[in-house]
């Protein structure tokens, strides 16, 4: 059988996880009563409602197990807590980009992860690449856009 294997996430994370699970959770009653609603209209053969209350129950069930699997596998990482000089999960980098323009990072789970808002799944490419370097390490990471060349200049537990 597969080792269960730990799913990295921050406090917020697997708040917002619990909180989607909840939500999911409370609309199961819901579609439950619309497909008695379709059903009590007849033939299902021809019953758009019906179908559609179907499909929308097996999304809802299949969101619900993937949510609980990650809820159940989760290991709460709280950055604050960690310390040492290479990047792990959790920590904030700044990187010096080509023209020694300074980029900020934060090392998240995949669930955290919004590149708009300076959060990196460690799983990425970047991310991957980053983990276990230390402050003045280069970085080649290649992207659609091509090759990226970043030297780490600050590695903050925050």
């Amino acid at each position: 059988m597969a080792t269960m294997e730990k799913v990295p996430m921050l406090a917020e994370g697997y708040e917002r996880l619990t909180a989607d699970l909840k939500q999911l959770r409370a609309e199961r009653p819901k579609i439950v009563d619309a497909i008695e609603e379709a059903r009590a209209h007849g033939d299902l053969s021809e019953n758009a409602e019906y179908h559609a209350a179907k499909e929308r129950q097996g999304q809802v069930e299949a969101q619900i197990a993937e949510i609980e699997d990650r809820v159940s596998r989760a290991q709460i990482i709280d950055p604050t807590t960690l310390s040492g000089d290479k990047i792990v999960f959790g920590t904030t980098v700044t990187l010096l980009d080509d023209e020694d323009k300074p980029v900020k990072y934060q090392i998240v789970g995949q669930t955290e992860a919004d590149a708009n808002k300076g959060r990196i799944s460690y799983n990425s490419p970047l991310g991957r690449a980053l983990i276990g370097k230390s402050v003045g390490d280069e970085i080649e990471v290649t992207v659609p856009s091509g090759d990226k060349f970043y030297l780490v200049d600050k590695i903050e537990f925050i």
